[in-house]
């Protein structure tokens, strides 16, 4: 038997072994089950902290990746924005570009137009030759225009020499102050009225222009033409024909002040080059010049030395000849000489007796 004391009044019971046993087995399992609660409990507090210190790690973790993201965002934001406004400034830009554009291809047009209705109205009024002779009237009188405040030193007249079978129409010419070229030009105005039955075109003087530039040595030859009005290459402005001949151009009359100043401009930006290069060449002429004068030098005293050789030849010829017929002469003198002498002898021999002997007439003579 097992002797159990009650917890709450202190008697003693009496309890056999399988009692004890389920008793104590009942003790047991409470003392399980009150173990595992417990357990479970704590358990259940660490899970809960353990939670709790996992969700504020991902919640800071989440937070530190929204504020970058947010960063992200608003960098790109930031970035969208510029780019929106940089596209703005080249749309606006653009737009002011092409408006720029457009104003000057209008203001070109309306140019082009009122040039172009003040031609027609202008070869209206006037007949073939007239034509012709405006035009160069009218390109005179626009160089004149600036002929005292910008070409000073040009000379722009009239080309008047035909000695090489043609002539142009005007030659423009500038020197510096030492003489050297500056630019030199052929011109050829071309024009003809709507009444005209054959149509000149531009490329049919091109051969005599470069004819007229190369005769007068000039370095450009430009045409200022009113012919092929509807010739959309030659409205453009300044033309370009050098593939065809060198240094050619193909202008309408609106651009004929501007080409000599283009022209112009670019050929005092090499006049250093051509200054120096014309320093040079005359000092390459002094050198031969001076080889020149030597060589001449030496020429003309060979010639001299020939010439004067051989009249000292002659001399010394003639020379001989005169000792030679002074020694003729010697001879004959010296012969005359010895003939006087024995002349002489004779004579200092010769005596009245020897005179009149077998002579009885003068011996009478002497005698009486």
């Amino acid at each position: 038997m097992n002797e159990i004391i009650c917890p709450n009044c202190n008697k003693a019971f009496n309890v056999d072994d399988t009692g004890f046993s389920n008793i104590l087995k009942q003790v047991r399992d409470h003392q399980f089950e009150e173990e595992i609660t417990n357990q479970l409990a704590l358990a259940k507090n660490q899970q809960d902290s353990a939670v709790k210190l996992a969700e504020a790690n991902i919640k800071n973790s989440l937070q530190a990746e929204l504020a970058e993201k947010d960063l992200e965002i608003s960098g790109i934001k930031s970035k969208i924005q510029n780019s929106q406004i940089e596209k703005k400034l080249e749309i606006a830009e653009a737009i002011k570009t092409i408006e720029k554009e457009r104003d000057n291809l209008t203001n070109d047009l309306k140019m082009k137009d009122e040039e172009i209705d003040r031609l027609k109205d202008f070869k209206q009024k006037l007949s073939t030759k007239m034509v012709g002779e405006s035009l160069e009237q009218h390109c005179e009188v626009e160089f004149n225009k600036l002929r005292a405040t910008a070409f000073q030193k040009a000379h722009f007249e009239k080309d008047n020499d035909s000695s090489g079978g043609s002539k142009g129409d005007f030659i423009y010419k500038e020197n510096d102050d030492e003489g050297n070229e500056i630019i030199s030009i052929m011109f050829e105005m071309k024009n003809e009225n709507d009444e005209t039955v054959t149509k000149k075109k531009n490329e049919d003087f091109f051969s005599k222009l470069e004819k007229d530039r190369t005769n007068k040595k000039c370095e450009y030859a430009i045409l200022v033409s009113l012919l092929e009005p509807e010739n959309e290459l030659y409205n453009n402005g300044i033309i370009d024909v050098s593939y065809k001949f060198e240094k050619m151009y193909v202008i309408r009359p609106q651009f004929f002040i501007p080409i000599i100043t283009f022209l112009r401009n670019a050929a005092m930006n090499s006049l250093k080059y051509k200054q120096e290069l014309n320093l040079m060449r005359n000092q390459n002429i002094d050198v031969t010049n001076f080889e020149d004068k030597i060589i001449k030098f030496r020429e003309g005293f060979a010639k001299s030395y020939e010439s004067a050789s051989n009249h000292f030849e002659k001399a010394i010829e003639e020379i001989d000849k005169s000792i030679a017929r002074m020694q003729k002469v010697k001879q004959e003198l010296t012969t005359s000489k010895n003939q006087l002498r024995l002349a002489n002898q004779k004579a200092e021999g010769l005596t009245i007796k020897k005179l009149t002997h077998g002579n009885s007439t003068m011996r009478e003579k002497f005698n009486s």
